[in-house]
């Protein structure tokens, strides 16, 4: 099915939680990221018949409300990773955290960020003083000397999380796994966008804000509403500071914390009742997600990551969620 689904290794989560010795195919499109939309990309061509496999109720309300319809609430990969990651044990071993750690609103294959790094760097220098800063660049901005210097030239450590995947190639299958280190580490997370990253950031127990240039995509697409939505909508989520009460209860929600499914009820929804199960301890293996090959391991392997050679017209691979 579409490649979207494997973006971030989300497919290796849902395997590993549902105990597989193989990443199948999921027989559906599942969400790959938090936005304001009906949860995918602007463009996205849904053959008939297959289940919209998404996060929270409210993305399948936006879509129903489109016009869409065969929604089924899953809840988030990232719901499922922090299950296996033992978070209720990992909290109450009241773990030492420092620093602030920043995501940048980023681009994608397509389109790049108009915007600007240098300012950015003086907002955050003004509000979060002097505390360790830790920048996560997005793979193509990564690879972007400019870009880069702009935060190592602030005396900031600059990272990625990996390469997402495209066209079930070079994806990170640990991306989230790398994520959710690096979030545990952190007192507090913001950017200059809402997006996924703020939302996994708030269920680790990090406080988190949003200000500073807030950069827009170039030809971004007027059906996500860009940031004027995100304002609208979340009017209490734009701001350095944002109160954690509020910000717990809308992530929890978001991330479909709540309403996780059993594995055996994601083995059914996915289409994988047939899938080989893996014996105790084993990993599940690349299977069709041979995809995965060439996935960056750490950020310094980023330049060896492989790209399009030719541009698409299409919108599938828009990025939603401003990780």
């Amino acid at each position: 099915m579409h490649h979207a689904n494997h973006f971030y290794g989300h497919a290796h989560i849902m395997a590993r939680y549902t105990q597989l010795a193989e990443v199948p195919r999921i027989w559906g499109y599942l969400q790959h990221g938090w936005n304001t939309h009906d949860g995918f990309a602007v463009g996205t061509s849904f053959a008939p018949n297959f289940p919209k496999l998404v996060w929270s109720d409210s993305v399948a309300r936006r879509g129903w409300v489109a016009g869409l319809r065969d929604y089924i609430v899953v809840a988030s990969p990232w719901a499922y990773l922090l299950q296996m990651s033992k978070q209720d044990e990992w909290e109450a071993s009241e773990p030492e955290r420092e620093g602030t750690l920043v995501y940048p609103f980023h681009g994608w294959e397509q389109q790049n960020i108009i915007g600007s790094h240098d300012t950015y760097v003086r907002q955050i220098k003004e509000v979060e003083g002097d505390v360790p800063i830790t920048i996560c660049l997005y793979w193509n901005e990564y690879q972007d000397e400019s870009v880069r210097r702009s935060y190592e030239d602030a005396g900031f450590r600059v990272i990625s999380h990996g390469y997402r995947g495209h066209l079930w190639k070079g994806t990170d299958v640990y991306f989230l796994d790398k994520q959710l280190d690096e979030l545990r580490r952190h007192k507090r997370v913001i950017s200059n966008r809402i997006g996924s990253a703020l939302l996994y950031a708030v269920s680790v127990g990090a406080e988190i804000g949003v200000y500073g240039d807030p950069m827009i995509l170039e030809a971004e697409r007027a059906a996500l509403g860009g940031r004027e939505k995100q304002l609208r909508l979340y009017p209490d989520l734009h701001q350095p500071f944002i109160p954690m009460n509020y910000a717990k209860e809308l992530a929890r929600y978001e991330l479909g914390q709540d309403v996780m499914l059993s594995a055996n009820e994601v083995r059914e929804v996915f289409g994988w009742q047939h899938a080989r199960r893996a014996v105790s301890g084993q990993t599940p293996i690349m299977g069709l997600s041979s995809m995965a090959e060439g996935g960056a391991d750490t950020s310094e392997q980023l330049s060896h990551i492989p790209t399009d050679d030719e541009k698409r017209d299409d919108a599938d691979d828009a990025v939603l969620d401003g990780q």
